[in-house]
């Protein structure tokens, strides 16, 4: 019998939790859809949408950051933003001021002291070369889920680029939760986990700043699976870098059961990656997403700054 001629194999019928593998990464077609169920789709008027991936990521053009939105470009902005999770805006060159009134747009800036800051508080400084410490960006995370509410969104610019390498990928959370096996889902249906900050920042503070931030920034607790507060979409909002452990189950099912809903991220479908020019901004929804920066530029320099949008308390 030929190749083409081979019957298909049975139908093995729904995934049971021994037949997933130890990282959830099965193989075979995922449902992608990129807004949900029953979102009206309208075409974008004042501006130009370049999509870059199936389900996220899309590159706006016919905007200038640098002029003030006005009410009807913000909400299309803003409607952009819930339907493609982040945006591209190619050659802005903002001045910090400009990329801080940008973001201003969505709601009040936060500060994060555990990170170096540009010209003023509500700017985070990434620079990156060979002299610089050990990176940090290069995991997947979403921004400060160790705090109780959790930045809406960020604005990044890149300030300098190295001649190679230096991209951030985006992962999809609601296409990730949407992919999950239905025993996954039901156990994390209605499950908080902990986040707190030191995973990610232990290895750069010495005992007597990290008892100081310990008290500025006790764990918190969120649940597994959001809904977005916009879309109401279900979102998994669990991260490798601030996410610690399910409550009441024991800690080995816990780490488990975090090590695959963390692998979820990996998964390319899930995926957009942005390959950075000088003066190009980004605008992603950190409710929505994880993001990882790719440190694989060696002693090339990368800088960027970022501005964050303080956000609301998962539900």
């Amino acid at each position: 019998m030929s190749v083409a001629e081979a019957p298909h194999p049975a139908d093995p019928g729904p995934l049971r939790p021994a037949l997933i593998p130890a990282d959830g990464l099965y193989e075979g077609r995922r449902v992608l859809r990129r807004t949900p169920q029953g979102w009206r789709d309208r075409p974008y008027e004042l501006f130009e949408v370049v999509p870059r991936a199936a389900t996220i990521g899309a590159e706006i053009r016919g905007v200038d950051l640098a002029r003030p939105l006005s009410p009807a470009l913000r909400e299309e902005v803003d409607r952009a933003l819930l339907e493609w999770k982040v945006l591209f805006f190619r050659g802005q060159h903002l001045s910090g001021e400009r990329q801080r009134a940008f973001a201003r747009h969505w709601g009040e800036l936060e500060t994060n002291p555990l990170l170096e800051s540009g010209d003023s508080d509500e700017v985070a400084r990434f620079d990156k070369g060979a002299s610089s410490v050990p990176t940090f960006e290069n995991v997947w995370h979403a921004d400060v889920t160790f705090r109780e509410r959790p930045a809406l969104g960020a604005v990044l610019q890149l300030r300098e680029v190295p001649p190679f390498g230096g991209d951030t990928l985006w992962a999809d959370m609601a296409a990730a939760y949407d992919n999950l096996a239905d025993e996954v889902k039901e156990r994390v249906e209605g499950a908080v986990a902990e986040h707190d900050f030191l995973p990610g920042f232990r290895r750069f503070y010495g005992p007597e700043r990290l008892a100081r931030w310990q008290e500025a920034f006790p764990p918190v607790r969120h649940p597994v699976v959001r809904r977005h507060p916009a879309t109401g979409r279900r979102t998994l909002f669990v991260n490798a870098s601030f996410t610690t452990r399910i409550l009441g189950v024991e800690r080995a099912e816990s780490d488990r059961l975090l090590r695959l809903l963390f692998q979820q991220a990996h998964v390319p479908e899930y995926q957009v990656r942005f390959r950075w020019q000088a003066g190009d901004v980004a605008f992603w929804d950190n409710r929505a997403t994880q993001h990882y920066a790719v440190a694989d530029y060696g002693a090339a320099r990368r800088v960027a700054e970022r501005v964050a949008i303080a956000g609301d308390r998962p539900y």
